[in-house]
């Protein structure tokens, strides 16, 4: 018997990338409408993606305070809760302000594991009245999970919430 669980899965592992984020862009919007507030913004977002897209085991933010990125809104098992810029795929990719796509995180150097069924990783700056403010961090158990259509996705995704934010997002 297929759960419903395991059906939707399938469902979503059919439907062609672009389809599938163009669905979770306009659930997020809607989701989003009316809120300005960051955090409980990135914590809808946050569970949104992660029940969302197919084989994630975490999804969730980075803030940047005091010089370091810091644990936001996530889901998945628990996290490091600060990583310093040049550290780790979160912090290799807000060093350079760029989407980083990592297909096995065993192969980046300084790889930090806080969830050692972690095999693949995406990351996403988030750039907001031209200042790095964070960063969203993607992680899957499967090898090479993530391409330059997730992160094409990803990145709308991140316009929307960025857009639905208050200016001062420190």
């Amino acid at each position: 018997m297929t759960s419903v669980v395991d059906y939707r899965k399938m469902t979503m592992q059919l439907t062609p990338k672009h389809e599938l984020y163009d669905e979770v862009a306009a659930q997020l919007s809607s989701l989003l409408a009316g809120e300005r507030d960051l955090v409980a913004n990135a914590a809808n977002f946050a569970a949104l993606v992660f029940h969302s897209l197919p084989d994630l085991n975490w999804a969730g933010f980075y803030f940047v305070k005091d010089g370091e990125l810091v644990l936001g809104p996530f889901q998945g098992q628990p996290a490091c809760m600060r990583i310093a810029f040049g550290r780790g795929v979160c912090g290799a990719a807000a060093a350079k302000c760029v989407t980083t796509i990592v297909p096995n995180v065993h192969d980046f150097p300084g790889h930090i594991a806080c969830d050692m069924e972690s095999n693949s990783e995406i990351v996403i700056p988030l750039m907001k009245n031209e200042h790095f403010i964070g960063v969203l961090d993607l992680d899957s158990p499967l090898v090479a999970r993530f391409d330059e259509a997730d992160a094409a996705g990803l990145e709308t995704l991140v316009k929307i919430l960025l857009a639905s934010t208050g200016t001062d997002v420190s």
